[in-house]
């Protein structure tokens, strides 16, 4: 199979493989989450401690992505991804309901679990990326990029529904069973999904370019730092992440504090972002996979259009507390996502464009690279921005203000995300000449 055959029906299978990563990940993020807090009656600490600590485990995905780039090929680091992220999925559902009778021995149970999906997630997914940068044309990316975004929220919508259908009425062995059969399914859907998508390949080939010496992977990884390409695009990636992620937790309660939302409404509110979303990645995937949208611009233009996009509709957002409820808080919620939409697919295409520049056989290692600041940033996003609200409502005795202020410092974030992918095109440029330079030395020696 050539580096760019991969048609929709492979991306659809690539796809599949993101659903069920997704189908596994919102049982640990959403389902024991609320078990904890609501059922259980634990600190909602508990839970975030644990999200936390599976977002923080995956700083280690440049060394999954490096061990893929040297073994050259990326199936087996996705099925065993998964594996290990399916048994982490049951081990939370079985810690979960030891809590209810061993509180200490199921915190430290759930503690591996946790630990457990961090490095399946870490696994798996910086690998399938890489897979679908190596096996998809430039042309299908960002189709490709929405559609995979697309089949993983579908796997969070999907499981969600059938979880929940037949968690009822809830008991503690029903979960573990509910978890295990979902678990197991996703294992099974990703091994038949991925199986063969890489073509036929001899046990002793690797992907690894004969100009280049094999490394180890502290010295892979900081080869593809020296990259000015890579290093401003991690950069870019965890600034921009920040910023989209940190709204996720302070919308619904700034809609409820400033406006009076009940929780249905609030709700509702949730739902018109992510239906802008959708609309703005849909967009970007028929721009990016059709002529006419290509002649409209780039994916670099489109990004940075989505950042200055956000970073305005951020600001209309911290205007609308000084208004109060004449202020069309729907349209301009709509707009976020919109916006949001357009900078992720964007993004993310041109995560998958980039991963083949500079070094070679470093695919893996700068995907992973960039993954790992993706999973700091959302880590980090929620977290931050719950604690400036909380610090400037104490200070300035302000809910208004003190959303104002957070709502603000993330248009910032995004401003400064859109310089940052302004310079890509400098430093992608001399990450392909640095390439050639070194590609003229070895033909040299």
């Amino acid at each position: 199979m050539s580096t760019s055959g991969l048609g929709w029906g492979g991306i659809i299978r690539l796809g599949l493989v993101q659903t069920s990563l997704g189908s596994i990940v919102v049982l640990t993020t959403a389902t024991i989450n609320r078990l904890m807090v609501v059922e259980l009656a634990l600190p909602a600490l508990l839970p975030g401690a644990l999200v936390g600590l599976h977002y923080g485990i995956q700083i280690a995905r440049p060394r999954f992505g490096h061990g893929s780039d040297v073994g050259g090929r990326r199936s087996p680091w996705v099925i065993g991804g998964m594996a290990i992220l399916a048994l982490g999925g049951i081990t939370a559902a079985l810690a979960t309901a030891l809590m209810a009778s061993h509180l200490v021995a199921g915190v430290i149970m759930a503690t591996l679990a946790f630990v457990l999906v961090g490095i399946g997630v870490g696994a798996s997914g910086t690998t399938l990326l890489a897979l679908l940068a190596k096996l998809v044309d430039e042309r299908r990316r960002a189709a490709a990029a929405t559609m995979v975004w697309l089949m993983m929220i579908a796997g969070f919508v999907i499981t969600a529904g059938t979880a929940g259908y037949f968690l009822d009425p809830f008991s503690w062995s029903r979960l573990v069973i509910v978890t295990t059969t979902i678990c197991v399914a996703a294992f099974v859907l990703t091994v038949l999904a991925i199986r063969g998508i890489e073509g036929p390949q001899s046990k002793h080939q690797t992907s690894t370019d004969p100009q280049l010496p094999q490394v180890p992977f502290r010295e892979a990884l900081a080869q593809v730092w020296e990259e000015p390409a890579a290093r401003r695009f991690t950069i870019f990636v965890f600034v921009s992440m920040l910023a989209y992620s940190a709204q996720d937790l302070i919308l619904e309660p700034f809609s409820g504090v400033v406006f009076g939302l009940s929780p249905g409404e609030s709700t509702q509110l949730s739902g018109v972002h992510s239906s802008g979303l959708l609309v703005g990645m849909l967009l970007i995937a028929f721009l990016g996979s059709s002529e006419v949208g290509r002649r409209l611009g780039s994916l670099r233009m489109w990004m940075i259009a989505g950042c200055v996009a956000s970073a305005a509709a951020l600001l209309g957002l911290a205007s609308a507390g000084f208004s109060g409820p004449p202020w069309p808080l729907n349209t301009w919620v709509f707009a976020l996502g919109f916006a949001n939409g357009v900078f992720a697919v964007a993004a993310i295409a041109s995560m998958m464009r980039m991963a083949g520049r500079g070094r070679e056989s470093r695919e893996g290692t700068r995907m992973g690279l960039w993954g790992a600041a993706q999973a700091l940033a959302f880590g980090l996003g929620g977290l931050l921005s719950t604690a400036l609200v909380d610090l400037t409502e104490y200070l300035l005795n302000s809910p208004v203000l003190a959303y104002a202020i957070v709502f603000t410092a993330q248009a910032i974030l995004f401003l400064v995300a859109a310089w940052l992918a302004i310079r890509l095109e400098q430093s992608d440029a001399e990450t392909i000449n640095d390439r050639q330079q070194e590609l003229n030395a070895y033909a040299n020696q």
